[in-house]
């Protein structure tokens, strides 16, 4: 399953600037001849890959892009000055298509990368070119080329910034439904989510993310026990980890016993997967026996945990505001993970 966000929008690329049609005339500088420069260049749209970027929600207030002309020619021989390029930078998996002929033109990835989706006009050449031995006084000059115009379909596959881990009935689903205004279904029994629950998370700053909670991992998911492999390929393309653990179901004895088989379940799957962004929180904090529990568990993991209540929304926020710091600061390369036409598989074994 993909979140999948769409926008139609229109751009054109700059027309080129006309040549100049222009003769020397100076003092002592008889027959100067013609001395129109050509035009300049017109502005490129060009498609940028950033990590910046994570929906498409810029698309919602502007649906038109127009890139700059080309300046004219100038006389002596000048050339006119070319416009600037128009850049759109989209987060990674965007697809880029033709609206009008139902058709896809380029599908972006990796961050960083560029497409020039419209190429600016030509100038057009001043009379200075068009002198000959037969016309030696050209009084015309070319038009620049005119830009394109093109009405683009985009949209965005990916799944999400922020996937949500555990083991099930860990809070996983009320979790999103209290970040955002998804409303997956819940209940008080393993296994509730089959499918990801896709919402928009907006923070008080910053750009929206995308978050998903993940259907319930157990001990064997790397082989395909439960729906592991279907689910630990949707991880692998997620920037941060939240791993929610059921504060009340902490054993005393061994603390961080789910702690450490979800990491476990990760790092057998894929070498990449522990190299992730992971911020753990303890949920179910209102339960009762959760907070001794909770002191339990963070003096064994001696890790930056958070504590909240799903339910109640207690420490939502705090939550909320530390994962858009996370998104926001820059990533370790070696987290990076690139964004495949087909997840790779893993056999059983």
């Amino acid at each position: 399953m993909k979140f999948i966000d769409e926008a139609v929008i229109t751009i054109q690329s700059g027309n080129g600037g006309r040549g100049c049609v222009s003769f020397r005339r100076e003092r002592y500088v008889p027959r100067g001849g013609p001395d129109g420069g050509d035009g300049g260049k017109g502005g490129d749209v060009i498609f940028e890959v950033s990590l910046r970027k994570r929906t498409l929600s810029q698309f919602r207030y502007k649906r038109n892009f127009l890139a700059k002309n080309g300046a004219p020619g100038l006389g002596k021989k000048k050339t006119g000055e070319n416009a600037k390029d128009i850049v759109i930078e989209v987060p990674p998996g965007t697809l880029i298509g033709n609206a009008d002929e139902s058709e896809w033109i380029k599908d972006l990835k990796t961050p960083g990368e560029r497409f020039i989706v419209a190429y600016g006009g030509r100038g057009g050449r001043g009379n200075s070119r068009f002198k000959s031995s037969r016309n030696r006084a050209p009084r015309f000059a070319q038009p620049g080329e005119p830009g394109l115009t093109l009405n683009l379909k985009i949209e965005l596959k990916l799944l999400a910034d922020v996937g949500i881990i555990g083991f099930p009935n860990a809070g996983k689903s009320t979790l999103i439904g209290a970040m955002s205004s998804a409303r997956p279904k819940t209940g008080g029994y393993p296994f509730t989510t089959l499918a990801p629950n896709l919402g928009v998370v907006q923070a008080e700053w910053g750009e929206p993310f995308v978050a998903a909670d993940m259907p319930g991992l157990i001990e064997g998911a790397h082989r395909g026990a439960g729906l592991g492999i279907q689910f630990l390929r949707h991880i692998e393309r997620t920037r941060i980890l939240v791993h929610l653990v059921d504060a009340s179901a902490i054993d005393p004895k061994s603390p961080c016993q789910s702690h450490d088989a979800i990491c476990d379940e990760l790092s057998k799957y894929s070498a990449s997967l522990p190299l992730k962004k992971q911020l753990v929180v303890l949920n179910k904090m209102d339960a009762p026996g959760a907070k001794e529990n909770a002191k339990l568990f963070k003096s064994a993991l001696k890790k930056k945990t958070l504590m909240i209540s799903a339910i109640t929304g207690k420490g939502v926020k705090k939550l909320i505001a530390e994962l858009a710091t996370l998104l926001d600061a820059p990533d370790d390369p070696k987290r990076h993970e690139s964004y495949p036409d087909e997840p790779k598989t893993h056999e059983s074994t």
